[in-house]
């Protein structure tokens, strides 16, 4: 089944939100409202704020745990159904693990542990098409499909990880082929945090290319929030910039920051910060930056305990959202 093709008119620039958390606000009992101070649906509030595409990550065997759990398969698939009846575009996020997979954590399923690699090649296959064979079961075929989440140091440790590259490579590729023989049309990326970092970038990537890994897009996290003594972002979108230009000139491929985010209590901070990251990449030459994903904007820290949603104690979106508008 082919990727939807964009309503005529539609607008190509991706302005996405990840929205993970979405159904555990909704089922804990969380309220949305709209700028109006209207109680609505929290898809249909970010939609009409401009957000035209959703990020859904999905783990193996999730617990059902509020903020660190759900986002199963069967979860992901009624998110992307949900999502594309509004007329959304549709990221899926592999994390291969029952939680959280980033830099710090890149723990493997509790079902795989014990594995030897030529199976743990074969787990990833076999879970990545179960879930986009259940997409497609469903009408969905995600435009863009992430292998692994900010693996900067790899993914499924210990076997995935930089310093074994050639096993990093061939679990990459298991994700790569299972996606693409259920959804040839669907976009593979591969993402790193610290967007910022152009040397980090060009080490990862050009040890990719030596060891055969397949994608087709380059994704970025940029947290000015995170880097070291939490500076303001003008510090460092300059070299977000230059970053996402040589890695679509140095390897050829599309490059999206497929999550951003700022602070909820500095709004009109991280409206400019926004803006700032929509002109960066549609900088990016020869029409290769896709788009921005905000990370959970929905996610008001007054449920999350996250300090960098776009949501405010009052239940309504900030003046930060706006940056999706124009």
């Amino acid at each position: 089944m082919a990727a939807l093709a964009l309503p005529a008119g539609a607008e190509t620039f991706v302005k996405g939100a990840d929205v993970g958390w979405l159904p555990q606000m909704e089922a804990t009992g969380y309220k949305f409202y709209n700028k109006q101070g209207e109680q609505q649906d929290g898809l249909q509030i970010l939609k009409d704020l401009g957000i035209n595409t959703v990020r859904l990550r999905t783990w193996v065997n999730p617990s059902s745990d509020k903020a660190s759990g759900h986002n199963s398969k069967d979860e992901t698939v009624a998110m992307a159904v949900r999502a594309q009846k509004m007329g959304m575009r549709v990221m899926i996020n592999f994390h291969y693990s029952d939680s959280w997979a980033d830099p710090q954590q890149q723990r493997k399923p509790a079902a795989w542990v014990g594995h030897d690699f030529a199976q743990l090649q074969k787990d990833v296959y076999a879970h990545t098409y179960e879930v986009m064979a259940a997409l497609k079961q469903a009408g969905v075929s995600p435009e863009w499909v992430q292998v692994g989440n900010e693996t900067r140091t790899g993914m499924i440790y210990p076997e995935g990880h930089t310093d074994n590259w050639p096993q990093l490579a061939k679990l990459i590729n298991q994700g790569y082929d299972a996606v693409k023989a259920v959804s040839p049309s669907s976009k593979v990326v591969l993402h790193l945090d610290r967007g910022q970092d152009n040397q980090w970038f060009r080490t990862w990537f050009d040890n990719a290319k030596a060891n055969g890994a397949k994608y087709d897009v380059i994704g970025v996290s940029y947290y000015p929030y995170w880097l070291d003594g939490r500076p303001d972002y003008t510090l460092s979108i300059d070299d977000l910039g230059n970053n996402l230009n040589d890695m679509a000139a140095r390897y050829g491929k599309e490059v999206m920051v497929v999550e951003v985010g700022g602070e909820d209590s500095k709004p009109q901070n991280t409206y400019d910060m926004l803006q700032a990251v929509k002109r960066k990449v549609k900088a990016v030459p020869d029409h290769k930056g896709l788009g921005i994903i905000y990370w959970e904007p929905q996610g008001a820290r007054s449920w999350s305990h996250y300090e960098l949603s776009a949501w405010g104690e009052d239940g309504r979106p900030t003046k930060a959202m706006d940056a999706f508008l124009d």
